[in-house]
């Protein structure tokens, strides 16, 4: 089977590549073509892991091919994904002008039936919208479906979320269109992956409902290490005596400066909006939403607190993208910190494995370091804000030897708070008693 994805961002790309590893002839589109330029010599915009490769192998085997015409892919394929970004207007909501624009594309080049799948993440009732839009730019009359198959990757493990991942939705108003969505799919079958088979708008339900309620968990559990801070209590041992409940679950309850990326805020806004838009209060999520903007500002306050007058201070930062594993600096913790650091006059020393380049576009007077221990040096501070693997076993001797001053400041909760204060620092993580 021919597919086509148009938009090569994160999601496109992975789809993309990753439904070519299943066998697919996969025509991926961009109007970028400096991007596609790369793409066709199998070099990647982004850092995610194994994508490389995928991308490469899937080249060399003829299944994955890059072009900046749409027309090429719509006219090769039985099954066209859009992939392209819903990028949060100013009062919260998905900007849907890329969709719209793809959708009439699509519509000129097509000649016969297609089923038209929307992957990126869109507002309730979009299926409707795209149909509308293909329906009134049809050269000439011709039966399509409308799919929503909802992309739930988590950006650092991608990859394996699409071949293992914990939920196929799809949403169809035809039996025709469920069954070539099942055949695409159809590996996963003997892994025995759920299928969630639904209308359209529940489809694009279920994915602004996960997401809104993974923010309202991680807001939740940084709202109790606030008060583990006041009542002596310890997060890390209040979180696994909740995830321990098979009601909860573990996961996405760790403490730390708040979610960032591309989707969970983007996401619980845009479910905001359309709540309101529709005379509805989503009172939970608006709470989450607001707990995690004051969890920033908490650590900035942290490091205001301990450290007195940031004037004149220099501190190192390490991790700067939203979580490890990606380069994705969108709406990520250490922005807000960077800028309010900054602001109060402090010099910033920074280091990310994949992230420098981006933030230094941002904040052209950040200095950028060579590793961690570069960051370090003639620092009054430290302050670790994403947890990548590799600042989790720090040389503290040596770090606090490269440090003008002491303070160490744990957003990640990474250490024993014991051990680092045994090497003469003072420690601050976050609900630790």
């Amino acid at each position: 089977m021919h597919i086509g994805i148009i938009g090569t961002g994160y999601v496109g790309l992975v789809t993309g590549a990753c439904f070519a590893e299943f066998g697919l002839f996969v025509t991926c589109v961009d109007r970028d073509e400096r991007k596609i330029r790369m793409l066709k010599k199998g070099e990647v915009p982004f850092y995610e892991p194994g994508i490389t490769e995928l991308v490469k192998r899937n080249l060399a085997q003829g299944r994955l091919h890059f072009t900046t015409k749409i027309e090429k892919a719509v006219a090769s394929s039985l099954v066209i994904f859009i992939a392209v970004g819903t990028p949060r207007r100013g009062d919260g909501s998905a900007d849907l002008k890329y969709v719209e624009e793809v959708a009439e594309e699509i519509a000129r080049a097509m000649d016969g039936y297609k089923v038209i799948v929307t992957k990126s993440t869109v507002p309730v009732g979009t299926g409707q919208k795209i149909r509308d839009i293909i329906s009134r730019h049809l050269k000439a009359k011709t039966n399509f479906d409308i799919v929503s198959n909802p992309e739930f990757l988590r950006e650092g493990s991608a990859i394996e979320d699409f071949m293992r991942p914990n939920r196929v939705v799809i949403g169809a108003g035809s039996d025709q269109a469920i069954a070539i969505m099942k055949d695409l799919y159809k590996p996963l079958y003997l892994i025995e992956t759920p299928f969630v088979i639904t209308n359209v708008e529940t489809a694009e339900m279920i994915k602004y409902a996960s997401n809104s309620f993974l923010a309202t968990k991680i807001s939740f559990i940084n709202e109790m290490a606030n008060l583990c801070e006041k009542v002596g209590a310890d997060v890390h041992t209040v979180a696994k005596g909740m995830g321990l409940d098979q009601r909860i679950g573990p996961k996405f309850l760790h403490p730390g400066p708040g979610y960032g990326g591309s989707c969970l805020p983007k996401d619980t806004h845009a479910l905001l909006r359309i709540a309101e838009q529709h005379g509805v209060k989503l009172r939970v999520v608006d709470a989450a939403v607001q707990a995690n903007e004051y969890q920033r500002q908490r650590m900035i306050e942290k490091i205001k607190g301990a450290v007195g007058s940031l004037k004149g201070k220099t501190l190192a930062l390490l991790g700067l993208s939203y979580k490890p594993n990606t380069d994705d600096i969108r709406d990520a913790p250490s922005l807000s910190i960077i800028r309010s650091l900054a602001d109060e006059g402090a010099t910033i020393r920074a280091y990310d494995p994949v992230s420098m380049k981006e933030v230094a576009k941002t904040f052209p007077g950040v200095k950028c370091c060579s590793d961690a221990y570069d960051a370090a040096k003639g620092a009054d501070a430290l302050v670790i804000v994403t947890e990548w693997n590799m600042f989790r076993n720090l040389e503290l001797d040596r770090v606090k030897k490269l440090m003008k001053g002491h303070y160490f400041f744990d957003l990640r909760n990474v250490y024993d708070p014991q051990k680092v204060k045994g090497k003469g620092f003072h420690y601050v993580g976050v609900g630790r008693g």
